[in-house]
């Protein structure tokens, strides 16, 4: 019994940490109001599970009303095992679409034997996703990126394209036509784990990429995580150095404009 005692006091603690870290990010950002309606991209991963609770918490605890609809892109990797979320989403009484779409046919198609696959279907995903939300009215879109998603891209970013960019907790698609959100963006994968854990979500794992070895992003996160190791705060002064940017001590003549700083009040530059 002291056990299980412990077990629910763990569970509730975790639990109220993502829905803190979501509920502040929502905030910051303002990614929800009245009227809205959200598609949830549910993956059948810990992190869209995840997000599709926080979704649900959010909706019941919000003074004003907004619509769920949850989504999982059903894309033809062999051995998929198609009933295990809708029958996860009908016993939640949640209103949900599975969309066939055979992306994974095409990336083994295009890309070469031993090449990563994860940008060509991240890509196909993503455009399909986008005109799914379209089709069914969704003014906004749910993705499950967490805190170390988006520092772990910055990094790629940094380190192998030469630019500096993470990911953004709202954006808009090209045409301006809907609004991507990323609620879980305060949100560390470890509490993530946890509670995926405790919720004992039925985790389909992606056949087609998960097992690819030398990816970039898992070099990227073995660095991260033996900084961590040595420095427990490493990651949350990264997050926060992401979120305290200082846009006159770089050199991006295109964010400040370093032509014209005469007459000006030089202490926010200093």
């Amino acid at each position: 019994m002291e056990n299980l005692g412990t077990e629910k006091k763990a569970a509730a603690k975790v639990k109220k940490k993502l829905t803190s870290n979501t509920s502040k990010a929502m905030m910051d950002f303002g990614m929800v109001e009245a009227g809205d309606k959200i598609m949830v991209c549910l993956s059948g991963g810990k992190d869209s599970y995840t997000l599709l609770d926080m979704m649900l918490h959010t909706q019941k605890v919000v003074p004003f009303h907004f619509d769920i609809v949850a989504v999982n892109l059903d894309q033809k990797q062999p051995g998929f095992p198609e009933h295990i979320l809708p029958d996860y989403l009908k016993n939640l009484g949640v209103d949900f679409q599975i969309i066939e779409k055979d992306t994974y046919s095409i990336v083994k198609e295009k890309v070469p034997e031993g090449k990563t696959t994860c940008s060509l279907c991240s890509r196909l995903r993503r455009g399909n996703l986008y005109d799914t939300a379209k089709k069914l009215g969704a003014n906004k879109l749910a993705l499950g990126h967490h805190q170390d998603d988006i520092i772990e891209t910055f990094f790629l970013n940094l380190l192998f394209s030469g630019k500096m960019e993470a990911m953004p907790a709202k954006y808009l698609t090209d045409d301006g036509s809907l609004t991507v959100l990323r609620p879980m963006a305060y949100c560390r994968e470890r509490d993530i784990a946890t509670y995926a854990e405790i919720r004992e979500f039925p985790i389909i794992p992606c056949n087609l990429c998960g097992s690819q070895p030398k990816l970039q992003r898992q070099t990227i996160k073995a660095m991260l995580n033996t900084w961590e190791q040595a420095y427990p705060d490493r990651i949350e002064i990264i997050f926060n150095a992401l979120q305290n940017v200082s846009p006159s001590h770089l050199l991006d003549p295109k964010l400040f404009d370093f032509f014209n700083m005469h007459g000006k009040d030089l202490s926010e530059y200093k």
